[in-house]
C-alpha cells in the first residue's frame, strides 16, 4: 500500500527532517489555495490529502519530540479577572 509505505518513509525522519517537511506540504497547500482561487486547480482531491499530509507530519514530529524528552511547552492561558 502506497501509504504504509509513505508512513513508514516518515517514521525513519529525523524531527528536523519532519519539520522540513511540513514546511514543503504548507508550501504546497499555499500553492494549491492560489490554483483554486485563480480556477486552476485541476485535482481537487489534493488539497485534502495535503491537509491531512500535514497532521500526520505534525503528529510523528511531537511523537518523536515527546519520546526524546522535548515536549513543547504549551501556550500559557490567560486568567480571567
Amino acid at each position: 500500500m502506497k501509504s504504509d509505505s509513505r508512513l513508514s518513509d516518515l517514521r525513519a525522519m529525523s524531527e528536523d527532517q519532519l519539520d522540513q517537511e511540513v514546511l514543503n506540504l504548507k508550501k504546497e497547500q499555499f500553492n494549491l489555495r492560489f490554483q483554486r482561487a485563480t480556477g486552476q486547480l485541476e485535482n481537487t482531491a489534493r488539497v485534502r490529502v495535503v491537509r491531512r499530509d500535514i497532521a500526520r507530519v505534525k503528529t510523528l514530529a511531537c511523537a518523536k519530540k515527546a519520546s526524546s524528552g522535548r515536549v513543547p511547552k504549551p501556550a500559557p492561558t490567560p486568567v480571567a479577572k
